[in-house]
């Protein structure tokens, strides 16, 4: 968007609220299920790094404007050309997560399908919390492209090798009952009690002493790290690989979009 000067300016695609110590993050792009372009790259990237900064703010909750959490990569915007393959966090920053460094814990409410990029973004929360509408798709392999922001080292280590394998492979809906079975979030609640039940859980984090919490995370993600290191790193020059060796035009990815978007439909309606 142009304002009167002709200067480009951001529409606002990510909401923060502070209250009483929890920030809810909230992707805001309903009318294409909240589907990640520059934009919301760049200010999630931003609203969370603030967040970190801000002494009034103990516990961040992400969730998405209903009815998804995050459709993943705008392949709307990408097959018109208008959006190259590239990994969430800002250019330069030399970062392969897609968030920016953070002590305090994050909680992802799952509101809605979370797919691919947007299952990666729930991914890297660090629980998941879901409502019965929620679903999980690795779509990847059916756009024709490879993770880059740790989809197969977190969701391996969520629910077993086996199981990732199944979902990255297949590129099929995981509902939140079986998310839940195997592990995948936390609990399953009533839709309209998603937001109320996290910020509850939000709440018993931040009234407790925060020295000691942000210590407890920081050990659990130095494990985490130990553990996956070397997963995250092989997928990263995977990805690099993929893309230098693997060329398909904007009028590929559209029809697979499209192919896409219609057996989604068929999976969760």
């Amino acid at each position: 968007m142009a304002d009167a000067t002709g200067e480009q300016h951001d529409e606002q695609v990510v909401l923060v609220d502070v209250a009483d110590g929890i920030a809810t993050v909230t992707l805001h792009r309903p009318q294409i299920r909240n589907a990640i372009n520059g934009a919301l790259r760049r200010q999630l990237w931003a609203a969370l790094e603030q967040l970190e900064s801000d002494d009034a703010v103990s516990v961040m909750i992400l969730t998405g404007s209903d009815p998804a959490f995050c459709a993943g990569l705008d392949l709307k915007e990408l097959g018109a050309g208008r959006q190259q393959l590239e990994g969430p966090s800002p250019e330069g920053s030399g970062s392969t997560s897609p968030f920016p460094a953070r002590s305090k814990p994050l909680i992802g409410a799952v509101n809605g399908p979370a797919i691919t990029g947007g299952f990666e973004l729930a991914l890297n929360c660090d629980f998941l919390i879901a409502s019965e509408r929620a679903a999980f798709a690795d779509t990847h392999a059916r756009v024709g492209v490879m993770p880059g922001w740790g989809l197969s080292a977190l969701l391996g280590d969520a629910v077993g090798s086996r199981r990732a394998r199944e979902i990255s492979l297949s590129g099929n809906f995981v509902s939140a009952a079986e998310a839940l079975a195997w592990g995948l979030v936390n609990r399953v609640v009533p839709h309209d009690e998603l937001l109320p039940t996290v910020r509850r859980i939000a709440a018993d984090i931040a009234a407790n002493d925060q020295v000691g919490v942000r210590r407890m995370l920081a050990t659990y993600a130095s494990q985490e790290d130990a553990r996956l290191a070397d997963a995250w790193r092989l997928e990263t020059e995977g990805a690099r690989a993929f893309r230098r060796d693997v060329r398909f035009s904007p009028e590929e990815v559209e029809a697979r979009r499209r192919g896409i978007v219609e057996r989604g439909r068929s999976q969760i309606s």
